[in-house]
C-alpha cells in the first residue's frame, strides 16, 4: 500500500519531534507493508491509497481541502494539545475545519483524541490514539563519556534537549535553576532568536547552549546518559521525543504535566507545572535525589518502539482503505 505524506512547507527549516516522526514512520512503515511517499509539489503522485498530513499549522486546510476534492482517503496528524483555556492561542476555527474534513485524526495518545473531540466539538470515532515512538539504540545504554569528552563537561548537569523557543519553556528551566549548584546544558535548534536571546544572555555561565545535534548523533544518546537530570519543562508535550529518548537512555526525568505525558510515563517521572519555577526546581531536586526509575527504561523500549507503534499506525491505514 502507498501512502502520501506531506506537511507545511518550512517545517523542516527547524525540525522537530513532529519531523522526526514523520521520518521515521517513513523508516519503519515498509516493515509493515506501507511504503510511504514524500509530496513533491515539482512532480506530484497522487496514486496512492490515501493521504497522510502532519500538522494543524495555519493554512494546512488548502493541502487536504485539495486532497478530498480528488476523492481521496485523508488522514491528519494533529500533534496538538486543546484545552478549553488555550483555545484562543490558536485559529480555532481553521483547526476544526481542517479536522473535520480529515476521514481520521492520528493523535499522540487517547488523552489528545478525548481532549479534541471535546473542545472542537467532533465525534471521537474520528480519532485515533498512535503512540509516539522512540529508536531503541537510546536504551543500550549509551556511554556517557563520549559526550562528556566532546564537549569537555564534567560533573553533574542537567539537561534539556529541544528546539528553543517559548513553548519549551527554556527560559522558565532557567529561572528555575537560579542558584542551583549544577549547570544547565541546552541542545536544540533556534527556533525563536529574540527568546534565545533573552534565556541565555543573562544567564552567563550558568547555561552551556550546544546548539542541535542530529538525531543520529552518538553524543546525544551519550548526553542523555551523562546528565543528573532531563528536564522538559514545556507549556504542553504529546510527550516529547527528547523525554522517550532520554527515558530509554535511563535518565530521571522531570516533565511538564501540560499534554499526555502521564498516560506515557505513569509515576516514573517528575511532573510539574510549567509557569511555576518553584514547582520545576522542585521537581528537579526530587529527581536528583531519588535517581532514575528502576523500569522507565524498559517500560519505554518495550512499548514504544518504533517498530512497535508503526505496526498500529499500518493497521489504522489498511482500516481505513477498505472502507
Amino acid at each position: 500500500m502507498q501512502v502520501l505524506f506531506n506537511t507545511y512547507p518550512w517545517a523542516f527549516a527547524t525540525p522537530g519531534g513532529g519531523e522526526m516522526q514523520l521520518l521515521k514512520y517513513c523508516e519503519h512503515l515498509p516493515t509493515h507493508g506501507i511504503r510511504p511517499i514524500l509530496h513533491d509539489i515539482w512532480k506530484p503522485n497522487f496514486d496512492t491509497a490515501l493521504v497522510h498530513f502532519f500538522s494543524c499549522i495555519g493554512g494546512s486546510i488548502h493541502f487536504c481541502g485539495y486532497v478530498r476534492s480528488r476523492g481521496l482517503p485523508l488522514v491528519i496528524s494533529s500533534s496538538l494539545w486543546l484545552t478549553e483555556e488555550t483555545t484562543g492561542l490558536y485559529p480555532i476555527d481553521e483547526i476544526r475545519a481542517q479536522l473535520s474534513i480529515a476521514d481520521l485524526v492520528i493523535t499522540n495518545s487517547e488523552m489528545e483524541s478525548a481532549a479534541l473531540s471535546r473542545v472542537l466539538g467532533l465525534p471521537r470515532e474520528r480519532f485515533a490514539a498512535v503512540m509516539n515512538g522512540v529508536d531503541l539504540w537510546f536504551a543500550q545504554p549509551p556511554d556517557p563519556s563520549v559526550f562528556r569528552s566532546h564537549f569537555g563537561i564534567d560533573g553533574p548537569f542537567v539537561l534539556t534537549v529541544g528546539n528553543v523557543e517559548p513553548r519549551k519553556n527554556q527560559l522558565g528551566l532557567i529561572k528555575a535553576m537560579e542558584g542551583h549548584a549544577l549547570p544547565i546544558v541546552v541542545i536544540g535548534h533556534v527556533r525563536d532568536k529574540g527568546y534565545a536571546d533573552l534565556a541565555f544572555g543573562p544567564a552567563g555561565e550558568r547555561v552551556r547552549f550546544l546548539g542541535p545535534l542530529d538525531h543520529a548523533d552518538p553524543r546525544l544518546a551519550s548526553a542523555y546518559a551523562a546528565c543528573a537530570a532531563f528536564v522538559l519543562p514545556s507549556t504542553l508535550e504529546t510527550p516529547g521525543l527528547a523525554a522517550l529518548e532520554a527515558a530509554a537512555a535511563g535518565a530521571p526525568l522531570v516533565i511538564t504535566r501540560e499534554g499526555s505525558t502521564r498516560e506515557y510515563f505513569g509515576d516514573m517521572a517528575q511532573y510539574v507545572d510549567y509557569a511555576d519555577p518553584t514547582d520545576i526546581r522542585r521537581g528537579i531536586d526530587a529527581a536528583l535525589a531519588a535517581g532514575a526509575h528502576p523500569v522507565l527504561s524498559r517500560h519505554v523500549a518495550e512499548n514504544f518502539g518504533w517498530e512497535t507503534v508503526t505496526a498500529r499506525l499500518a493497521s489504522v491505514y489498511r482500516d481505513l482503505a477498505t472502507l
